[in-house]
Protein backbone atom coordinates (compact mmCIF):
# COMPACT_ATOMS: atom_id res chain seq x y z
CA UNK A 1 0.00 0.00 0.00
CA UNK A 2 2.94 2.33 0.68
CA UNK A 3 4.01 1.97 -2.95
CA UNK A 4 0.49 2.74 -4.16
CA UNK A 5 0.20 5.86 -2.03
CA UNK A 6 3.70 7.03 -3.01
CA UNK A 7 2.93 6.72 -6.70
CA UNK A 8 -0.40 8.49 -6.25
CA UNK A 9 1.24 11.33 -4.36
CA UNK A 10 3.92 11.73 -7.01
CA UNK A 11 1.31 11.77 -9.75
CA UNK A 12 -0.86 14.34 -7.99
CA UNK A 13 2.07 16.59 -7.07
CA UNK A 14 3.51 16.55 -10.58
CA UNK A 15 0.08 16.92 -12.12
CA UNK A 16 -0.53 20.07 -10.12
CA UNK A 17 3.01 21.44 -9.91
CA UNK A 18 2.43 23.14 -13.22
CA UNK A 19 -0.54 25.38 -13.69
CA UNK A 20 -2.05 24.10 -16.90
CA UNK A 21 -3.66 26.19 -19.62
CA UNK A 22 -5.13 23.45 -21.75
CA UNK A 23 -8.58 24.92 -21.15
CA UNK A 24 -11.77 23.79 -22.77
CA UNK A 25 -12.91 26.92 -24.59
CA UNK A 26 -16.20 27.82 -26.24
CA UNK A 27 -15.60 31.48 -27.18
CA UNK A 28 -18.31 34.03 -27.73
CA UNK A 29 -17.69 35.77 -31.03
CA UNK A 30 -20.08 38.69 -31.13
CA UNK A 31 -17.43 41.13 -32.32
CA UNK A 32 -16.09 44.44 -31.01
CA UNK A 33 -14.71 47.72 -32.28
CA UNK A 34 -11.72 47.33 -29.94
CA UNK A 35 -9.20 44.57 -30.72
CA UNK A 36 -8.49 42.23 -27.80
CA UNK A 37 -4.96 41.00 -27.18
CA UNK A 38 -5.28 37.82 -25.13
CA UNK A 39 -2.59 35.95 -23.16
CA UNK A 40 -3.15 32.42 -21.88
CA UNK A 41 -1.07 30.89 -19.09
CA UNK A 42 1.42 28.05 -19.30
CA UNK A 43 0.87 24.84 -21.22
CA UNK A 44 1.77 25.86 -24.78
CA UNK A 45 4.34 23.28 -25.96
CA UNK A 46 7.98 24.36 -26.03
CA UNK A 47 10.16 23.43 -29.01
CA UNK A 48 13.85 23.35 -29.89
CA UNK A 49 15.39 25.18 -32.86
CA UNK A 50 14.47 22.31 -35.17
CA UNK A 51 10.83 22.47 -34.09
CA UNK A 52 11.02 19.28 -32.07
CA UNK A 53 8.71 19.41 -29.04
CA UNK A 54 10.77 19.33 -25.83
CA UNK A 55 8.23 20.32 -23.16
CA UNK A 56 4.49 20.07 -22.86
CA UNK A 57 2.40 20.35 -19.73
CA UNK A 58 -0.41 17.86 -20.00
CA UNK A 59 -2.57 16.16 -17.40
CA UNK A 60 -2.74 12.82 -19.16
CA UNK A 61 0.93 12.96 -20.05
CA UNK A 62 2.11 13.48 -16.50
CA UNK A 63 -0.24 10.86 -15.14
CA UNK A 64 0.82 8.55 -17.94
CA UNK A 65 4.43 8.73 -16.77
CA UNK A 66 3.41 7.24 -13.46
CA UNK A 67 1.18 4.65 -15.05
CA UNK A 68 4.10 3.32 -17.12
CA UNK A 69 3.28 5.14 -20.35
CA UNK A 70 3.79 8.59 -21.81
CA UNK A 71 0.37 9.49 -23.20
CA UNK A 72 0.70 7.24 -26.22
CA UNK A 73 4.43 7.84 -26.52
CA UNK A 74 7.40 5.89 -25.20
CA UNK A 75 7.27 3.97 -21.92
CA UNK A 76 8.99 6.07 -19.25
CA UNK A 77 8.48 3.85 -16.19
CA UNK A 78 11.96 2.29 -16.46
CA UNK A 79 13.51 5.75 -16.63
CA UNK A 80 11.98 6.68 -13.29
CA UNK A 81 13.08 3.38 -11.80
CA UNK A 82 16.63 4.14 -12.93
CA UNK A 83 16.56 7.51 -11.19
CA UNK A 84 15.31 5.85 -8.02
CA UNK A 85 18.11 3.29 -8.20
CA UNK A 86 20.76 5.99 -8.67
CA UNK A 87 19.71 8.12 -5.72
CA UNK A 88 18.76 5.24 -3.38
CA UNK A 89 22.31 4.68 -1.98
CA UNK A 90 22.57 8.37 -1.10
CA UNK A 91 19.17 8.23 0.59
CA UNK A 92 20.23 5.21 2.66
CA UNK A 93 23.50 6.92 3.59
CA UNK A 94 21.55 9.98 4.70
CA UNK A 95 19.31 7.88 6.95
CA UNK A 96 22.32 6.13 8.49
CA UNK A 97 24.82 8.98 8.81
CA UNK A 98 22.51 12.02 8.73
CA UNK A 99 24.61 13.37 5.86
CA UNK A 100 22.02 14.45 3.30
CA UNK A 101 23.93 16.76 0.97
CA UNK A 102 25.05 13.99 -1.45
CA UNK A 103 21.43 12.82 -1.70
CA UNK A 104 20.14 16.32 -2.47
CA UNK A 105 22.88 16.93 -5.03
CA UNK A 106 22.28 13.66 -6.86
CA UNK A 107 18.50 14.04 -6.71
CA UNK A 108 18.80 17.47 -8.33
CA UNK A 109 21.17 16.14 -10.99
CA UNK A 110 19.12 13.08 -11.93
CA UNK A 111 15.76 14.88 -12.05
CA UNK A 112 17.43 17.86 -13.72
CA UNK A 113 18.76 15.65 -16.49
CA UNK A 114 15.22 14.44 -17.11
CA UNK A 115 13.92 18.00 -17.50
CA UNK A 116 17.12 19.38 -19.07
CA UNK A 117 15.65 20.38 -22.42
CA UNK A 118 12.80 22.43 -20.97
CA UNK A 119 14.55 23.97 -17.96
CA UNK A 120 16.12 27.42 -18.05
CA UNK A 121 19.77 28.13 -17.26
CA UNK A 122 21.31 29.61 -14.10
CA UNK A 123 20.36 33.11 -15.28
CA UNK A 124 16.73 32.24 -15.97
CA UNK A 125 17.35 32.30 -19.73
CA UNK A 126 16.00 29.80 -22.23
CA UNK A 127 18.50 27.53 -23.98
CA UNK A 128 19.35 28.89 -27.44
CA UNK A 129 16.71 28.13 -30.04
CA UNK A 130 14.02 26.92 -27.60
CA UNK A 131 10.62 28.53 -27.22
CA UNK A 132 7.22 28.50 -28.87
CA UNK A 133 6.85 26.74 -32.20
CA UNK A 134 7.71 28.36 -35.50
CA UNK A 135 4.00 28.13 -36.36
CA UNK A 136 3.09 30.23 -33.30
CA UNK A 137 5.79 32.76 -34.11
CA UNK A 138 4.47 33.02 -37.66
CA UNK A 139 0.95 33.47 -36.30
CA UNK A 140 2.14 36.36 -34.11
CA UNK A 141 3.82 37.99 -37.12
CA UNK A 142 0.73 37.61 -39.27
CA UNK A 143 -1.64 38.94 -36.62
CA UNK A 144 0.43 41.98 -35.73
CA UNK A 145 0.32 43.24 -39.33
CA UNK A 146 -3.22 42.30 -40.35
CA UNK A 147 -6.54 43.99 -39.63
CA UNK A 148 -8.79 41.04 -38.72
CA UNK A 149 -11.95 43.05 -38.23
CA UNK A 150 -15.02 41.23 -39.47
CA UNK A 151 -18.57 42.35 -40.10
CA UNK A 152 -19.31 42.50 -36.36
CA UNK A 153 -15.90 43.69 -35.28
CA UNK A 154 -13.03 41.81 -33.66
CA UNK A 155 -13.33 38.36 -32.12
CA UNK A 156 -12.12 37.45 -28.62
CA UNK A 157 -9.10 35.46 -29.83
CA UNK A 158 -8.30 37.40 -33.03
CA UNK A 159 -5.03 38.72 -31.61
CA UNK A 160 -3.97 36.09 -29.11
CA UNK A 161 -0.33 36.72 -28.19
CA UNK A 162 1.79 33.57 -28.08
CA UNK A 163 4.87 33.70 -25.88
CA UNK A 164 7.44 31.57 -24.07
CA UNK A 165 5.66 31.41 -20.73
CA UNK A 166 8.76 30.11 -18.92
CA UNK A 167 10.49 33.49 -19.05
CA UNK A 168 10.51 36.60 -16.86
CA UNK A 169 7.07 38.29 -17.18
CA UNK A 170 8.82 41.66 -17.46
CA UNK A 171 10.74 40.38 -20.48
CA UNK A 172 7.52 39.15 -22.07
CA UNK A 173 5.85 42.51 -21.31
CA UNK A 174 8.42 44.29 -23.52
CA UNK A 175 7.58 41.91 -26.37
CA UNK A 176 3.87 42.44 -25.69
CA UNK A 177 4.27 46.22 -25.88
CA UNK A 178 5.79 45.95 -29.37
CA UNK A 179 3.00 43.56 -30.41
CA UNK A 180 0.29 45.95 -29.18
CA UNK A 181 1.89 48.86 -31.06
CA UNK A 182 1.79 46.83 -34.28
CA UNK A 183 -1.81 45.71 -33.72
CA UNK A 184 -2.86 49.33 -33.15
CA UNK A 185 -1.15 50.36 -36.37
CA UNK A 186 -2.67 47.48 -38.36
CA UNK A 187 -6.21 48.11 -37.08
CA UNK A 188 -6.03 51.91 -36.95
CA UNK A 189 -7.34 51.75 -33.38
CA UNK A 190 -5.99 54.05 -30.71
CA UNK A 191 -6.52 51.43 -27.99
CA UNK A 192 -6.75 47.67 -27.49
CA UNK A 193 -8.15 45.59 -24.65
CA UNK A 194 -5.80 43.29 -22.79
CA UNK A 195 -7.18 39.99 -21.52
CA UNK A 196 -5.49 37.11 -19.72
CA UNK A 197 -5.92 33.81 -17.97
CA UNK A 198 -3.82 32.24 -15.24
CA UNK A 199 -0.12 33.16 -15.58
CA UNK A 200 -1.02 35.59 -18.35
CA UNK A 201 -2.22 37.90 -15.58
CA UNK A 202 1.35 38.21 -14.29
CA UNK A 203 2.46 39.41 -17.72
CA UNK A 204 -0.39 41.93 -17.78
CA UNK A 205 0.72 43.28 -14.39
CA UNK A 206 4.30 43.50 -15.67
CA UNK A 207 3.02 45.41 -18.70
CA UNK A 208 1.11 47.85 -16.48
CA UNK A 209 4.21 48.43 -14.36
CA UNK A 210 6.29 49.32 -17.43
CA UNK A 211 3.81 51.15 -19.67
CA UNK A 212 0.66 51.97 -17.73
CA UNK A 213 -2.80 51.68 -19.29
CA UNK A 214 -2.84 54.56 -21.76
CA UNK A 215 -3.10 52.15 -24.72
CA UNK A 216 -5.79 50.01 -23.07
CA UNK A 217 -9.56 50.22 -23.33
CA UNK A 218 -9.98 47.35 -20.87
CA UNK A 219 -8.08 44.92 -18.65
CA UNK A 220 -9.54 41.50 -17.94
CA UNK A 221 -8.16 38.62 -15.87
CA UNK A 222 -9.56 35.10 -15.57
CA UNK A 223 -8.33 33.13 -12.53
CA UNK A 224 -5.23 35.34 -12.14
CA UNK A 225 -2.21 34.27 -10.10
CA UNK A 226 -0.98 37.84 -9.64
CA UNK A 227 -1.31 37.77 -5.83
CA UNK A 228 0.32 34.37 -5.46
CA UNK A 229 -0.72 30.73 -5.81
CA UNK A 230 -0.75 29.13 -2.37
CA UNK A 231 0.22 25.60 -3.31
CA UNK A 232 3.30 26.83 -5.19
CA UNK A 233 4.15 29.64 -2.80
CA UNK A 234 3.83 27.76 0.47
CA UNK A 235 5.25 24.43 -0.71
CA UNK A 236 8.68 25.94 -1.52
CA UNK A 237 8.88 28.33 1.44
CA UNK A 238 8.84 25.95 4.39
CA UNK A 239 5.06 25.74 4.61
CA UNK A 240 4.79 22.36 2.90
CA UNK A 241 2.03 20.34 4.51
CA UNK A 242 0.54 17.18 3.07
CA UNK A 243 -3.19 16.97 3.78
CA UNK A 244 -4.24 13.36 3.23
CA UNK A 245 -7.97 14.09 3.45
CA UNK A 246 -7.42 16.93 1.02
CA UNK A 247 -5.67 14.51 -1.32
CA UNK A 248 -8.72 12.28 -1.26
CA UNK A 249 -10.98 15.26 -1.96
CA UNK A 250 -8.93 16.50 -4.91
CA UNK A 251 -8.95 13.00 -6.42
CA UNK A 252 -12.71 12.97 -6.01
CA UNK A 253 -12.88 16.35 -7.72
CA UNK A 254 -10.84 15.27 -10.71
CA UNK A 255 -12.77 12.04 -11.07
CA UNK A 256 -16.13 13.84 -10.83
CA UNK A 257 -15.33 16.14 -13.74
CA UNK A 258 -13.81 13.34 -15.86
CA UNK A 259 -10.21 14.57 -15.62
CA UNK A 260 -8.82 11.48 -13.91
CA UNK A 261 -10.48 8.34 -12.58
CA UNK A 262 -8.83 7.02 -9.39
CA UNK A 263 -9.53 3.40 -8.38
CA UNK A 264 -11.85 3.17 -5.38
CA UNK A 265 -9.39 1.00 -3.45
CA UNK A 266 -6.66 3.65 -3.82
CA UNK A 267 -8.86 6.45 -2.53
CA UNK A 268 -10.10 4.23 0.29
CA UNK A 269 -6.46 3.53 1.24
CA UNK A 270 -5.63 7.22 1.37
CA UNK A 271 -8.79 7.85 3.38
CA UNK A 272 -7.78 5.15 5.87
CA UNK A 273 -4.27 6.57 6.29
CA UNK A 274 -5.78 9.95 6.96
CA UNK A 275 -8.67 9.16 9.28
CA UNK A 276 -6.95 6.42 11.26
CA UNK A 277 -4.25 8.88 12.31
CA UNK A 278 -1.46 6.62 10.96
CA UNK A 279 -0.06 9.26 8.63
CA UNK A 280 -0.10 11.91 11.35
CA UNK A 281 1.73 9.65 13.77
CA UNK A 282 4.39 8.74 11.23
CA UNK A 283 4.97 12.32 10.21
CA UNK A 284 5.21 13.49 13.84
CA UNK A 285 7.95 10.99 14.67
CA UNK A 286 9.69 11.74 11.39
CA UNK A 287 9.68 15.47 12.07
CA UNK A 288 11.46 15.02 15.38
CA UNK A 289 14.59 13.70 13.66
CA UNK A 290 15.00 14.75 10.06
CA UNK A 291 11.82 16.30 8.65
CA UNK A 292 12.93 19.95 8.47
CA UNK A 293 16.35 19.14 6.99
CA UNK A 294 15.00 16.69 4.42
CA UNK A 295 12.06 18.82 3.34
CA UNK A 296 14.30 21.85 2.83
CA UNK A 297 16.89 19.88 0.87
CA UNK A 298 14.38 18.03 -1.28
CA UNK A 299 12.44 21.26 -1.87
CA UNK A 300 15.56 22.95 -3.22
CA UNK A 301 16.60 19.93 -5.30
CA UNK A 302 13.21 19.48 -6.94
CA UNK A 303 12.69 23.23 -7.42
CA UNK A 304 15.96 23.79 -9.25
CA UNK A 305 15.77 20.58 -11.28
CA UNK A 306 12.27 21.28 -12.60
CA UNK A 307 10.04 24.36 -12.83
CA UNK A 308 11.66 26.88 -10.48
CA UNK A 309 14.41 27.75 -12.92
CA UNK A 310 11.50 29.50 -14.66
CA UNK A 311 10.81 33.07 -13.47
CA UNK A 312 7.13 32.69 -14.36
CA UNK A 313 6.56 30.37 -11.39
CA UNK A 314 8.49 32.62 -9.02
CA UNK A 315 6.00 35.30 -10.04
CA UNK A 316 3.38 33.13 -8.26
CA UNK A 317 5.15 33.30 -4.90
CA UNK A 318 3.23 35.53 -2.48
CA UNK A 319 4.95 38.40 -0.70
CA UNK A 320 4.66 36.75 2.72
CA UNK A 321 6.45 33.63 1.42
CA UNK A 322 9.03 35.22 -0.86
CA UNK A 323 12.00 35.60 1.52
CA UNK A 324 11.56 32.11 2.95
CA UNK A 325 11.24 30.67 -0.56
CA UNK A 326 14.59 32.22 -1.50
CA UNK A 327 16.09 30.74 1.66
CA UNK A 328 14.66 27.26 1.07
CA UNK A 329 15.61 27.08 -2.58
CA UNK A 330 18.91 29.00 -2.71
CA UNK A 331 20.16 28.88 0.88
CA UNK A 332 21.57 31.69 3.00
CA UNK A 333 22.98 34.93 1.59
CA UNK A 334 26.47 34.26 0.21
CA UNK A 335 25.84 30.54 -0.27
CA UNK A 336 27.29 28.68 -3.23
CA UNK A 337 23.83 28.19 -4.70
CA UNK A 338 23.04 31.92 -4.38
CA UNK A 339 26.19 32.71 -6.35
CA UNK A 340 25.46 30.06 -8.97
CA UNK A 341 21.93 31.35 -9.61
CA UNK A 342 22.69 35.07 -9.18
CA UNK A 343 21.24 35.92 -12.61
CA UNK A 344 17.99 34.07 -11.96
CA UNK A 345 17.66 35.57 -8.49
CA UNK A 346 18.12 39.07 -9.91
CA UNK A 347 15.24 38.48 -12.31
CA UNK A 348 12.83 37.07 -9.76
CA UNK A 349 13.64 39.73 -7.15
CA UNK A 350 13.18 42.48 -9.73
CA UNK A 351 9.74 41.19 -10.68
CA UNK A 352 8.75 40.71 -7.07
CA UNK A 353 9.86 44.16 -5.93
CA UNK A 354 8.57 46.14 -8.90
CA UNK A 355 5.45 44.20 -9.85
CA UNK A 356 4.18 41.63 -7.36
CA UNK A 357 4.18 43.78 -4.23
CA UNK A 358 2.47 46.57 -6.19
CA UNK A 359 -0.26 44.42 -7.75
CA UNK A 360 -3.19 46.26 -6.15
CA UNK A 361 -1.75 49.69 -6.92
CA UNK A 362 -1.08 48.76 -10.55
CA UNK A 363 -4.63 47.52 -11.05
CA UNK A 364 -6.09 50.57 -9.33
CA UNK A 365 -3.96 52.87 -11.47
CA UNK A 366 -5.26 51.17 -14.62
CA UNK A 367 -8.83 51.70 -13.44
CA UNK A 368 -8.13 55.33 -12.55
CA UNK A 369 -6.74 55.92 -16.04
CA UNK A 370 -10.09 54.88 -17.52
CA UNK A 371 -9.52 51.25 -18.46
CA UNK A 372 -12.53 48.99 -17.95
CA UNK A 373 -11.67 46.33 -15.35
CA UNK A 374 -12.95 42.74 -15.10
CA UNK A 375 -11.76 39.96 -12.81
CA UNK A 376 -13.28 36.50 -12.89
CA UNK A 377 -12.58 33.83 -10.26
CA UNK A 378 -13.55 30.19 -9.89
CA UNK A 379 -14.09 27.94 -6.88
CA UNK A 380 -15.74 24.85 -5.48
CA UNK A 381 -12.71 22.55 -5.53
CA UNK A 382 -10.09 21.27 -3.10
CA UNK A 383 -6.80 23.14 -3.35
CA UNK A 384 -3.71 21.08 -4.15
CA UNK A 385 -3.12 19.61 -0.66
CA UNK A 386 0.60 20.27 -0.25
CA UNK A 387 0.41 23.58 1.58
CA UNK A 388 -0.68 24.80 5.00
CA UNK A 389 -3.77 26.57 3.66
CA UNK A 390 -5.18 23.87 1.43
CA UNK A 391 -8.50 24.32 3.23
CA UNK A 392 -9.12 27.68 1.52
CA UNK A 393 -11.99 28.16 -0.94
CA UNK A 394 -10.26 27.72 -4.30
CA UNK A 395 -10.24 26.49 -7.90
CA UNK A 396 -7.58 23.85 -7.02
CA UNK A 397 -4.65 26.14 -7.83
CA UNK A 398 -5.38 29.51 -6.19
CA UNK A 399 -7.62 30.75 -3.42
CA UNK A 400 -10.58 33.00 -4.16
CA UNK A 401 -9.04 35.53 -1.78
CA UNK A 402 -5.94 35.93 -3.95
CA UNK A 403 -7.56 35.49 -7.36
CA UNK A 404 -10.16 38.18 -6.57
CA UNK A 405 -7.69 40.67 -5.12
CA UNK A 406 -9.12 40.48 -1.63
CA UNK A 407 -12.49 38.73 -1.24
CA UNK A 408 -13.30 37.47 2.25
CA UNK A 409 -14.16 33.76 2.33
CA UNK A 410 -14.95 30.92 4.68
CA UNK A 411 -13.03 27.66 4.47
CA UNK A 412 -14.24 24.69 2.42
CA UNK A 413 -15.61 23.18 5.64
CA UNK A 414 -18.00 25.96 6.62
CA UNK A 415 -19.68 29.22 5.65
CA UNK A 416 -19.30 32.82 6.71
CA UNK A 417 -20.78 33.25 10.19
CA UNK A 418 -24.28 34.58 10.73
CA UNK A 419 -22.82 37.46 12.75
CA UNK A 420 -20.44 38.40 9.94
CA UNK A 421 -23.22 38.31 7.33
CA UNK A 422 -25.52 40.35 9.59
CA UNK A 423 -22.81 42.96 9.99
CA UNK A 424 -22.25 43.21 6.23
CA UNK A 425 -25.98 43.58 5.65
CA UNK A 426 -26.16 46.31 8.27
CA UNK A 427 -23.42 48.13 6.36
CA UNK A 428 -25.45 47.88 3.16
CA UNK A 429 -23.12 45.29 1.64
CA UNK A 430 -25.28 42.20 1.88
CA UNK A 431 -25.63 41.96 -1.91
CA UNK A 432 -21.97 40.98 -2.15
CA UNK A 433 -22.45 37.78 -0.12
CA UNK A 434 -22.63 34.64 -2.27
CA UNK A 435 -25.81 32.52 -2.02
CA UNK A 436 -23.72 29.64 -0.61
CA UNK A 437 -22.42 32.07 2.06
CA UNK A 438 -18.79 31.25 1.33
CA UNK A 439 -17.66 34.48 -0.37
CA UNK A 440 -17.97 38.18 0.39
CA UNK A 441 -16.99 40.25 -2.64
CA UNK A 442 -17.34 43.58 -0.85
CA UNK A 443 -13.71 43.42 0.32
CA UNK A 444 -12.35 42.90 -3.22
CA UNK A 445 -10.24 45.57 -4.88
CA UNK A 446 -13.11 46.00 -7.38
CA UNK A 447 -16.29 44.70 -5.69
CA UNK A 448 -18.53 45.62 -8.62
CA UNK A 449 -16.19 44.39 -11.37
CA UNK A 450 -15.39 40.94 -9.96
CA UNK A 451 -17.32 37.79 -10.90
CA UNK A 452 -17.27 34.27 -9.45
CA UNK A 453 -18.14 30.91 -11.02
CA UNK A 454 -18.60 27.91 -8.77
CA UNK A 455 -17.80 24.45 -10.17
CA UNK A 456 -15.76 25.94 -13.02
CA UNK A 457 -12.19 24.72 -12.80
CA UNK A 458 -9.10 26.89 -13.06
CA UNK A 459 -8.31 25.58 -16.55
CA UNK A 460 -11.79 26.06 -18.01
CA UNK A 461 -13.04 29.16 -19.82
CA UNK A 462 -16.78 28.80 -20.23
CA UNK A 463 -18.93 30.58 -22.78
CA UNK A 464 -20.54 32.71 -20.07
CA UNK A 465 -17.17 33.69 -18.60
CA UNK A 466 -15.86 34.74 -22.01
CA UNK A 467 -19.06 36.70 -22.68
CA UNK A 468 -18.64 38.70 -19.50
CA UNK A 469 -14.95 39.39 -19.96
CA UNK A 470 -15.40 40.27 -23.61
CA UNK A 471 -18.31 42.61 -22.96
CA UNK A 472 -16.64 44.50 -20.12
CA UNK A 473 -13.23 44.91 -21.78
CA UNK A 474 -14.65 46.26 -25.04
CA UNK A 475 -17.49 48.42 -23.74
CA UNK A 476 -17.51 52.21 -23.94
CA UNK A 477 -18.10 52.42 -20.20
CA UNK A 478 -17.30 50.40 -17.08
CA UNK A 479 -19.86 47.60 -16.86
CA UNK A 480 -20.62 46.05 -13.46
CA UNK A 481 -22.03 42.82 -12.07
CA UNK A 482 -25.50 44.39 -12.25
CA UNK A 483 -25.31 44.63 -16.06
CA UNK A 484 -25.54 40.86 -16.55
CA UNK A 485 -28.37 38.39 -15.99
CA UNK A 486 -25.79 36.02 -14.52
CA UNK A 487 -25.27 38.35 -11.56
CA UNK A 488 -22.03 38.33 -9.59
CA UNK A 489 -22.13 34.64 -8.67
CA UNK A 490 -22.64 31.81 -11.17
CA UNK A 491 -22.72 28.01 -11.17
CA UNK A 492 -21.39 25.85 -13.98
CA UNK A 493 -22.86 22.45 -14.89
CA UNK A 494 -20.11 20.20 -16.31
CA UNK A 495 -22.48 17.66 -17.81
CA UNK A 496 -24.81 20.12 -19.53
CA UNK A 497 -21.98 22.59 -20.15
CA UNK A 498 -24.22 25.46 -19.09
CA UNK A 499 -23.92 28.34 -16.66
CA UNK A 500 -26.68 29.67 -14.41
CA UNK A 501 -27.03 32.43 -11.87
CA UNK A 502 -26.19 31.07 -8.42
CA UNK A 503 -29.10 30.54 -6.03
CA UNK A 504 -29.46 28.85 -2.67
CA UNK A 505 -30.94 25.87 -4.52
CA UNK A 506 -28.14 25.22 -7.04
CA UNK A 507 -25.05 26.31 -5.10
CA UNK A 508 -24.08 23.04 -3.40
CA UNK A 509 -21.83 21.67 -6.12
CA UNK A 510 -19.02 20.18 -4.01
CA UNK A 511 -18.02 16.70 -5.11
CA UNK A 512 -17.73 15.49 -1.52
CA UNK A 513 -20.56 15.00 0.97
CA UNK A 514 -20.93 17.33 3.95
CA UNK A 515 -19.89 14.47 6.25
CA UNK A 516 -16.65 14.04 4.30
CA UNK A 517 -15.97 17.77 4.61
CA UNK A 518 -16.41 17.95 8.36
CA UNK A 519 -13.33 17.94 10.55
CA UNK A 520 -13.39 15.76 13.71
CA UNK A 521 -14.19 17.82 16.80
CA UNK A 522 -13.44 15.19 19.45
CA UNK A 523 -11.43 12.03 20.08
CA UNK A 524 -14.69 10.07 19.84
CA UNK A 525 -15.29 11.46 16.34
CA UNK A 526 -11.74 10.60 15.32
CA UNK A 527 -12.14 6.98 16.47
CA UNK A 528 -15.55 6.71 14.79
CA UNK A 529 -14.25 8.13 11.50
CA UNK A 530 -11.23 5.83 11.63
CA UNK A 531 -13.39 2.73 12.12
CA UNK A 532 -15.80 3.82 9.40
CA UNK A 533 -12.91 4.38 7.01
CA UNK A 534 -11.43 0.98 7.94
CA UNK A 535 -14.65 -0.83 7.10
CA UNK A 536 -14.86 1.07 3.81
CA UNK A 537 -11.28 0.02 3.03
CA UNK A 538 -12.08 -3.65 3.80
CA UNK A 539 -15.05 -3.51 1.41
CA UNK A 540 -12.96 -1.99 -1.39
CA UNK A 541 -10.16 -4.51 -0.77
CA UNK A 542 -12.69 -7.34 -1.05
CA UNK A 543 -14.00 -5.90 -4.34
CA UNK A 544 -10.47 -5.55 -5.69
CA UNK A 545 -9.51 -9.13 -4.78
CA UNK A 546 -12.75 -10.48 -6.16
CA UNK A 547 -12.15 -8.67 -9.46
CA UNK A 548 -8.59 -9.97 -9.75
CA UNK A 549 -9.02 -13.52 -8.50
CA UNK A 550 -12.71 -14.26 -9.02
Amino acid sequence: MKKTVSVLLCAVLLLTAAIPAFAAVDPWRAGSQHPIVFLAGDGEPIYDEDDNQILKISESGLLGLFQGKGDGEEDNSELYKSIANVVMPFLIDGLISDNWDPYFENLEKEIGDLFAEGRLDDNGEAPAGTGISSARRAQNEENRHWDKKGGNGYDFYSYQFWYDWRLDPLEIAVQLHDYIADVKAATHCDKVSLGSACLGGNVVLAYLSLYGADDLNGVGMIAPLAKGSEFLSQAISGRFHLDMEGLNRILTDTSSIDRFDMPAFATASIDLLSKSGMFGALSDSFKKKIYAKVIEGVTSALAMSTIFTMPCYWACVADEDFDNALLYVFGEEGSEKREKYAGLIEKIENYHNTVAVNADALMQSAADSGANMAILCKYGFQMVPICEESYLVSDQYISVKNASFGATTSTIFDTLSDDYIAQRKAEGKGKYISPDKQVDASTCLFPDYTWFTKNSTHTLRTDAEVRIMYSVMTADYQMTVDDFNYGQYMVYDHEAKTTAKMTTENCNTEHWTQDEMKQPTSKKDTIYNGLLSFFKWIIELYKLLKTKFG
